[in-house]
């Protein structure tokens, strides 16, 4: 309850603007594996333009763990919860993940991180 209590405190008190800069800079590490930019390809990791509301595993000729390939054939897709989960620990929600993220602790750095991906109006 705490932490929802936090969480929305962020929400309210941070400016949209602050929420994005926050959001881009805890991208900052991923640009390392991951892209924005739909046209760019043939990176360690999957495309992530347009990630919330695709099928999970679904970026078209990246070869995912078979744990995300199962996710996908399941039917999940990522939304702002969903990712906010996975960014908090990948390798718990998907275990055999062939990503090597540790995740990320700040409740607030995943929150500002999955507005910043899920809005691409935010960039």
């Amino acid at each position: 309850m705490r932490l929802l209590a936090v969480l929305l405190l962020v929400t309210i008190l941070l400016p949209p603007s602050a929420m994005a800069e926050d959001g881009a800079q805890a991208f900052t590490p991923c640009r390392a594996c991951h892209s924005l930019d739909p046209a760019e390809r043939n990176l360690p990791g999957p495309n992530l333009s347009g990630v919330i509301g695709r099928a999970v595993g679904s970026d078209a000729g990246f070869d995912y763990s078979p744990v995300l390939r199962k996710a996908r054939d399941d039917g999940l897709r990522w939304d702002a919860k969903r990712l906010e989960t996975f960014l908090a620990d990948p390798a718990a929600m998907f275990p055999g993940l062939w990503m090597s993220m540790r995740g990320i602790e700040n409740a607030a750095e995943r929150q500002a991180l999955a507005k910043f991906l899920a809005d691409p109006a935010s960039r």
